[in-house]
């Protein structure tokens, strides 16, 4: 299969790009000329790229769209702007997490979990509140990695502007030749042949997924099937994989992202392995943080879950149930391999890092004491702590992301161009703006003081001003 490559090194690819972006202005603000106008002035500007920020910089938005992003004192601020201060702040691109699960929000175990929630309102409640936590962090793009199709609902209230929450990627239920030992009913389809794999794919994007995911027990007949159904409707393919065999028949396969891959769940890979997907550009998401950086934080600072953000989101009930969950929690199930873990995840990270390969960025935020308001940023804290730079994490949960996502089809068509990951003129407008530098502290993500997705302010009450409270929403 023809892959699309996810790096742009050459620096003329990035100018097309950016004339490309200049046309597609253009024609914005010919459109737009009556639409609101945003400017945001002063702060420093992570654009996306792997490259050096801009100091002193102003970001325009008109609608949905970036007009322009560039050193103050070259652009003119238009005369009807709503202006916002960021003086002090960083303004980047909103963050991208290429596996959330919104159907869960942090509980300490699943079994208990999936029998607390039992009813088809109880989980659409879950996913308001886990969409609400991710956009307050800053995602302004999420693509959910398993849920029942119910969540097709829960996109269109976020579209239509209902309830809160970032831009969903959704894969609906799961592929899988088991019923796997957690998740709601109907978050999973059983298959028992190639054929039936083929079919179950074809079925759910006919549903309106824009992602298929491929889980338990899939050989490569079986991934092969999925792959060709879902690339004939131009839709990706990921796979939850650890094991180094079933790693190579998902390459075989043509597989597009490989969920899980380098995280601590297994030794290190073999050599020859991790070179054939870094030169194939198949992109990989480590999720390394989940576990074995959430476990010793919890152990360190037992009262993160004791966070008053929890207490904000969830009824009196639903806390007390979730305090409950976290008991012992040393002790649970998800934790019961650890210790082997937390040493091999350094080695098993740094291994695709250090032979260059793709490195998109995901959280498997929801899972057990991971925590959507706060997911993404220890992710981030890992790569970092893996050996990648804060500028270049920053660009993979945000450009290199957007890329994987426009690579091949679902909801952005086959060989989408992309329309977000980073701040530039023609891109839709999602812009976050920190309190503080990521450059220079990478825990600096934890302070999101604004996010704009598609064009629309939304704020906190704490953070609010009169400007954006005449151009935006309350969270």
């Amino acid at each position: 299969m023809n892959r699309v490559s996810f790096t742009v090194r050459d620096t003329r690819c990035r100018g097309l790009c950016l004339i490309i972006c200049w046309l597609t202005c253009c024609s914005v603000l010919a459109q737009t000329q009556s639409e609101p106008v945003i400017a945001l002035v002063g702060g420093m500007l992570i654009d996306g790229y792997d490259a050096p920020p801009v100091h002193h910089a102003a970001v325009i938005i008109q609608g949905n769209r970036i007009l322009a992003a560039a050193p103050r004192d070259q652009i003119e601020i238009p005369a009807n702007a709503h202006v916002i201060d960021t003086r002090g702040k960083t303004m980047m691109p909103g963050l991208i997490d290429l596996h959330a699960h919104t159907e869960i929000i942090g509980h300490g175990e699943y079994e208990e979990y999936w029998r607390f929630v039992d009813t088809p309102e109880r989980l659409a409640e879950m996913r308001r509140i886990a969409v609400k936590q991710l956009l307050r962090a800053g995602v302004t793009s999420a693509a959910d990695l398993g849920s029942t199709l119910d969540i097709l609902e829960t996109r269109r209230q976020i579209d239509a502007g209902e309830i809160p929450g970032p831009r969903l990627i959704i894969a609906g239920p799961q592929i899988t030749r088991f019923a796997p030992p957690f998740g709601g009913e109907g978050s999973h389809r059983i298959i028992e042949t190639p054929q039936q794999a083929a079919r179950a794919a074809e079925e759910l994007i006919d549903s309106g997924v824009d992602i298929v995911k491929i889980w338990f027990g899939m050989d490569e007949a079986d991934m092969r099937a999925v792959v060709d159904a879902a690339h004939a409707r131009g839709v990706m393919v990921h796979a939850h994989l650890y094991e180094p065999e079933r790693i190579r028949a998902a390459v075989k396969a043509g597989v597009d992202v490989l969920q899980h891959v380098g995280s601590g769940r297994n030794p290190p890979y073999d050599e020859d392995l991790v070179l054939e997907i870094a030169h194939r550009n198949i992109p990989i998401v480590q999720t390394i943080a989940h576990r074995i950086w959430v476990y010793p934080a919890t152990l360190a600072f037992p009262e993160r879950l004791e966070s008053p953000l929890l207490r904000e989101d969830l009824s009196a009930e639903l806390y007390d149930e979730f305090q409950r969950s976290f008991d012992q929690f040393h002790r649970r199930s998800y934790f019961r391999e650890i210790e082997r873990e937390i040493q091999l995840s350094r080695v098993a990270s740094r291994q695709f890092i250090e032979a260059g390969a793709v490195i998109g960025v995901g959280t498997d935020g929801g899972s057990p004491m991971n925590f959507h308001t706060e997911a993404l940023w220890w992710e981030l804290f890992a790569l970092v702590d893996s050996g990648m730079t804060p500028r270049q994490v920053i660009s993979a949960a945000t450009k290199t992301n957007a890329e994987i996502l426009s690579g091949r089809g679902g909801r952005f068509g086959i060989g989408a161009v992309r329309e977000f990951g980073t701040v530039e003129a023609g891109m839709l407008a999602d812009v976050i703006v920190l309190d503080g530098d990521p450059l220079s502290d990478i825990h600096a993500l934890r302070h999101v003081d604004l996010v704009i997705k598609n064009g629309v302010p939304w704020y906190t009450e704490q953070k609010a001003t009169d400007t954006l409270r005449m151009i935006g929403r309350a969270f």
